[in-house]
This record gives structure tokens, C-alpha cells and sequence, in this order.
């Protein structure tokens, strides 16, 4: 008797577009479809719809749903979140406001700060003070917490955030706090900062608590609203929620800890390109996912993304390192950008193209798309170039209006600078790519790391329209584009372990490292992570990361030195010792002989292992295939159209070799093979972009 096939369902809804991908066993089905912004649930279910109808399954058959969303990073950067209050110290109230007392813009005289998601009028004291080693120098004082709930009752708030200084050392404030706040405001969301970022440094910990009050009730109501929503129409299995870290959890967690879906959508992308790069024995890939509305830049060793423990949303100074707000919570880090097929052109005050951040979004979208749009964006531009088949487009469900976006670009770009149409969009075109390839350098040296030798995974919908000329600019020689690669970060999502990360702020000295202090630290933590991932994956064998961040006595940062998955005895004073200086030495290529070491915060990271397939591999026969159209596409070097012959993916064989210039069209993307390129399709089906001529223009 066989078994029934495995049925897994990923959903992620973007800024323009809502992709989803449907695997029963090893057949995968895909569609994307417009993101309804008013009601993201109803793009949500033609979607699926979609879908279920293709692979002729009923919804009661699927037996997972995994999300990812923008909805929460949209809310903090729209400023659309609930009405939220902060009780905090008294004395520090204005903590979430002077920041770090500096200056991202060096010699900005009229600097403009991100102003803080809670408002003064609704930061409120309250007397009590523990100090850094969690000692009560000043007990909570009733009366004054009398006051504050006073306050907040006054004000009709929607959500609080609790925030006490040094309460990472011991929440015991905050959480008679919140008892007090709940028994009089029942309806008010709570957020601790001790159990939302418990780790030193108070504003980054307050501005973390303040933004997961603030999203609290709005991703509660969206995500009861959204099983209410998939039950009704028949899908009764679990669902599940990304997370910025890279894993999936329960909705639940995702209620309590909504802050940690701030970036869920990119992290599976990121997720997905990782699967790509083990899948094909990468070491070093750069990611490349361009959508609708940003661009995701990711760099991925070994399989594995980059990761970090702050991120910073809704930059006051378009994408200014520090001119945002600072959340720290576990994230795989990347740069993002304004960049993706929606963003909007403009010329600035100097008559030069600019492009983005802000974006057409899906309402009323790229001119081409006839929703009433009327400013040129990046997808009009590819339209105009030729790189984009009118009648191809999303698989002929969109009918793009290409003299519409070549009007616009005229108008708007082309007149003022006195540049035909078809010149002011490879203008267009040149920026955005320009825009892309300077974030990927700074981001690598940033990183310490080279471009160059790297393989770039290009996904998205509007990535493969565009990987081949980033890549060029970077100097990179070899691009992959998966297939699915339009969706690609609904597929990721089925690539994610069920995994969850807890932070615990201790400082410890390792010349006086107490080994079962450090012990029962680790074993309560692991225990509240079990105790989440369990609820995703009940039977599953779980694979345990533990990490610490350390750093010299006397130092202001630290850095992250991963840890054995053991207990600690005495013998570890020196190998921990040991553990941060090689890590120290790799980023600074020197140690500190004689100065002591100190853990400041310790994380443990629980997973289930990820289920799922890529594709299978199939043996590679050469052929010559025949294109089934021709497209006029502008050649730069050429500087006019030349006829160029378009393939469809899913007749091209492994081992097929196709020389650029050509367009490789598929239902949610296209591939554009530059002049400069071949195009192989490997023994996965996916296409492999060589170049192969040594110049990097």
C-alpha cells in the first residue's frame, strides 16, 4: 500500500504581488496573482484557488500552510499601526527619542530623525528602579502605577509596551506591571520588553517592545481573520508563520511576537537561495531577489545566510544606515532596497533619472498594467526595452499596455531630456541596475567579503529580467536562475525548518565563569524554545544551535562566537576564551593578549529539520531548441531594436545551450540572456548564465 503523497502550501503575500506554491509530493504547482492591499485575504484565496483547481486536489487535502507577509513592516513604515502607550522608568521616558545621541548625517544641519512610534503624551513613568546586576534599588511603587494605568485608560489606547531599565536582569517589574495593566485594561495588547528583547541596551530593547505594541493588535486581527478566512473555504490544516530569523512558527507566537515577522517575506527568499546553493554544491552565492516593490540583497556561505541581531525599518533618509528604527530581533541579514519592477521614475532637481524607493505598488500599479496608473516605473520601462512580452505576460492573465508605458516614459523622462522613448528607459533600466549592483559592493565590504568569485541566484519576478546586466556590474560571471524563480519566496517558505530563537542578556566574565550558572541558563532557554517549536513540529528529531556574544572588558560591541552543544565544566574558561579570539582574530586579524572576556548575551537556537524537495536532477542531452516567437528588444550597444528569438522554459531540455541575445519566457517571469551570456539549462532545469567575455563593462 503507498502512502499519500505529502501536500504543503506556501503563501507569501508581497507589496504588488501574492505568489503561492502548492507542492503534492514532488509536483509543484505556482500562481501569482495581484496583492489586494485593501483586503490582502481576498488575493489570498484566488490565489489558492488557483492552484488547488490546477493540481485538482480539494483544500481539505493540503496539509500545511506556511506564510510569509509584509503586512507588519508595511504597518511600521506607513505609520499604521495601533495606538500605543509606553510605560517606562521614571526619568527615562525620552529614551526612545534621544536615541544614541548621534548623528547618521555627519553634516546635515536640518536632519530629520524617525520619529518614535509612541509619542510623548503617551510615554508615561512609573517609579521603580533594579539596577544592571537585578537588584530592586527602588521597589514598583503602587500609587504611581495607579496613575500610569490612569493615563492609559484616559488616553484609549489599543496597545501598551512595558519597558523598565535593566529589566533583562529581572523582569519582575514589568510583569507585576502587566498583571495590573490587565486586570483593569483587559482589552489593552501587553508587550514586556523583557520577553520581546531581553538583552542590554535600552533603546534598542525600547524601541523593539514599543514596535511590537504597535503592530500587536493589527497582525492579532489579521491572523484570526486570515484561519477564520481558510477554514471557511475548507482548508482545516495548521498554519504557520515566517519569521525575519529564518524559521517558521506557530500563529500563537506570532500574536505574542509579531515584531519577529517584520522581514518574513525576504527571509524566504533568502531561505530559498540557501536551499539553491546547497542543492548544487555553491560555497559562495550572492542573493538576488527583485519583486515588485525592493529589491533583496543576500550574501549566503555554505548553504547558509548571513545573520544578524538588529534590523533597522522605516529609514527616514531612503536607506541611510542609522536614520531608522532599530529593532533587535534575530534576522537574516541583507540589504533592501527601493528597487523592484514597480518603482517609480522620475527626473530630480538636476534632470537626472531617478528611481524609487517609493513604488506604484499593485493599485493602480505600472502604467503598462491599465489600473490608472501614470508615473513610469521599472516593469514599463522593461516593457518599452522589449524585454517583456505584452502578451506572455504573467502567462497571458495581464494584458500590459505597452503604448501606455512608453507614453509615459516619453512624457515624464524621455521630452524633458530630449531622449526617444526607448533611450530614456534603458536609462530607466541602467539606474535601477546601477542602484542594485552599489548596494550588493557595500554591503560585501561591509561584510569584509568579495563579489567577484561569487555565483548570483536570481529570483523574483522582475530579477531575472535584470540579473544578467547586475551581474556584469558586479564582475560576476555566473548567474542561476532557479526554476519557479518568479515565486521564488513562496518556495522558500517550504524549505524553512519549524525553528525558534531565544536571547538571554547575562553578563559574565570568564574569569569568573560559573559553569552551572551558565547551565541552568542554557537549560531554561532551551526549554522555552522547545516548548514553541513543539507546537509546529510535536515528533520531530530538533537540532540545537547555541551561540554567545563577547566580547573584551571595556568594549562597546560585541560579536557572535558559536558555542559547543554541551554542559560547561571549569575546563571551559579556556576554551571559550579560545573560541572568541579565533573569532576575533578572523574579523580583526589580531586578539588582545591580557584583557579579560565577558559574555554579554547568550542565544540558543532550536529546529526541526526541513521538509520538502528541490528538483530532481535529470541527465543533460545538448540540443538545439527552436525559438516559438521573435521580440523586438532594445540592444544598448547597438542603440536600437533588434529582432531577438524567445524560447519557453518549459520546452527547454537539461544540456540545452542557448547564446544571448535571447528572451526565455516562462508564466511568472522572463530571463533576459544578455549579448555578453549563454544560457545553459543545467540537470535541474534551471538556467545557468555564463559570460563569456572577460570585459566588465
Amino acid at each position: 500500500m503507498t502512502s499519500s503523497p505529502s501536500i504543503r502550501l506556501g503563501l507569501d503575500i508581497g507589496g504588488t504581488f501574492t505568489d503561492v506554491a502548492l507542492e503534492v509530493g514532488e509536483r509543484r504547482f505556482t500562481a501569482k496573482t495581484l496583492t489586494t492591499s485593501a483586503a490582502p485575504e481576498e488575493g489570498v484565496l484566488a490565489a489558492l484557488r488557483s492552484v488547488i483547481e490546477a493540481a485538482r486536489i480539494a483544500p481539505g487535502q493540503v496539509q500545511l500552510i506556511i506564510h510569509g507577509t509584509t503586512l507588519a513592516t508595511n504597518a511600521v513604515i506607513e505609520r499604521k499601526g495601533a495606538k500605543t502607550a509606553l510605560l517606562t522608568t521614571e526619568g527615562f521616558r525620552d529614551v526612545v527619542e534621544i536615541r544614541h545621541e548621534n548623528r547618521f548625517e555627519q553634516y546635515d544641519v536640518n536632519i530629520d530623525l524617525p520619529p518614535p512610534l509612541v509619542p510623548r503624551r503617551l510615554r508615561f513613568p512609573v517609579r521603580e528602579r533594579i539596577d544592571a546586576q537585578g537588584r530592586a534599588l527602588v521597589p514598583l511603587d503602587a500609587a504611581s502605577l495607579a496613575r500610569a494605568i490612569d493615563a492609559l485608560d484616559a488616553a484609549q489606547v489599543e496597545a501598551v509596551a512595558i519597558g523598565f531599565l535593566h529589566s533583562f536582569t529581572d523582569p519582575k517589574h514589568e510583569r507585576r506591571t502587566a498583571a495590573a495593566v490587565a486586570r483593569r485594561l483587559p482589552h489593552v495588547a501587553v508587550t514586556l520588553s523583557s520577553d520581546v528583547s531581553p538583552e542590554m541596551r535600552e533603546y534598542e530593547r525600547f524601541s523593539t517592545a514599543c514596535a511590537n505594541a504597535y503592530i500587536q493588535p493589527l497582525m492579532g486581527r489579521y491572523l484570526t481573520g486570515l484561519e477564520r478566512e481558510l477554514k471557511g473555504a475548507g482548508f482545516v490544516c495548521p498554519l504557520l508563520l515566517m519569521t525575519s530569523g529564518g524559521g517558521v512558527t506557530t500563529v500563537e507566537t506570532a500574536i505574542r511576537f509579531p515584531v519577529r515577522l517584520i522581514e518574513s517575506g525576504p527571509a524566504a527568499g533568502a531561505i530559498f537561495a540557501g536551499a539553491i546553493a546547497r542543492q548544487n554544491g555553491l560555497d559562495q552565492v550572492l542573493s538576488f531577489d527583485m519583486g515588485g516593490t525592493t529589491a533583496k540583497i543576500c550574501l549566503i556561505d555554505k548553504g547558509a545566510p548571513q545573520t544578524a541581531r538588529v534590523l533597522e525599518v522605516a529609514r527616514v533618509y531612503r536607506f541611510l544606515k542609522g536614520s531608522g528604527l532599530p529593532l533587535r530581533i534575530p534576522v537574516i541579514e541583507m540589504v533592501e532596497i527601493g528597487a523592484g519592477g514597480g518603482s517609480i521614475a522620475r527626473l530630480d532637481a538636476l534632470k537626472c533619472i531617478a528611481v524609487g524607493p517609493d513604488s506604484a505598488g499593485s493599485m493602480p500599479g505600472p502604467v503598462c498594467y491599465g489600473q490608472g496608473g501614470e508615473k513610469p516605473t521599472v516593469t514599463d520601462a522593461d516593457v518599452v526595452l522589449g524585454r517583456i512580452d505584452p502578451k506572455k505576460f504573467s502567462g497571458g492573465r495581464i494584458a500590459l499596455d505597452a503604448r501606455g508605458a512608453e507614453r509615459a516614459i516619453a512624457d515624464h523622462i524621455g521630452a524633458p531630456l530630449a531622449l526617444s522613448a526607448a533611450h530614456a528607459a534603458l536609462g530607466i533600466s541602467e539606474m535601477v541596475d546601477e542602484n542594485m549592483a552599489n548596494a550588493a559592493r557595500v554591503h560585501a565590504i561591509e561584510s569584509g567579503k568579495d563579489l567577484r568569485a561569487r555565483t548570483l541566484i536570481a529570483f523574483g519576478g522582475a530579477a531575472p529580467l535584470h540579473a544578467a546586466r547586475v551581474a556584469q556590474k558586479l564582475g560576476i560571471r555566473r548567474a542561476l536562475i532557479p526554476a519557479n524563480a518568479g515565486v521564488g519566496s513562496a518556495v522558500g517558505l517550504l524549505r524553512a525548518p519549524v525553528a525558534y530563537e531565544i536571547v538571554r542578556g547575562r553578563l559574565i566574565r570568564l574569569s569568573a565563569f560559573d559553569p552551572a550558572a551558565a547551565n541552568r541558563l542554557i537549560a531554561e532557554m532551551r526549554a522555552e524554545a522547545e516548548a514553541v517549536v513543539r507546537q509546529g513540529a510535536p515528533h520531530a528529531e530538533l537540532v540545537e544551535q547555541r551561540s554567545a556574544f563577547m566580547r573584551y572588558h571595556g568594549q562597546g560591541h560585541e560579536i557572535a562566537v558559536m558555542l559547543p552543544v554541551r554542559d560547561f565544566s571549569a575546563a571551559d574558561r579556556a576554551s571559550l576564551g579560545a573560541l572568541f579570539e579565533a573569532a576575533y582574530r578572523r574579523l580583526y586579524s589580531r586578539s588582545i593578549p591580557g584583557v579579560d572576556v565577558e559574555i554579554l548575551s547568550w542565544v540558543v537556537s532550536l529546529s526541526a529539520p526541513a521538509r520538502g524537495c528541490l528538483a530532481a536532477a535529470a541527465t543533460e542531452r545538448p540540443s538545439a531548441p527552436k525559438p516559438i516567437a521573435r521580440h523586438a528588444v532594445f540592444d544598448a550597444e547597438a542603440g536600437d531594436f533588434v529582432e531577438t528569438p524567445v524560447y519557453w522554459r518549459a520546452d527547454l531540455a537539461p544540456g540545452t545551450r542557448i547564446r544571448g541575445p535571447a528572451l526565455i519566457a516562462e508564466d511568472e517571469t522572463s530571463t533576459v540572456v544578455g549579448p555578453q551570456f549563454e544560457a545553459r539549462i543545467d540537470r535541474f532545469g534551471y538556467i545557468e548564465l555564463n559570460a563569456y567575455e572577460a570585459e566588465n563593462p
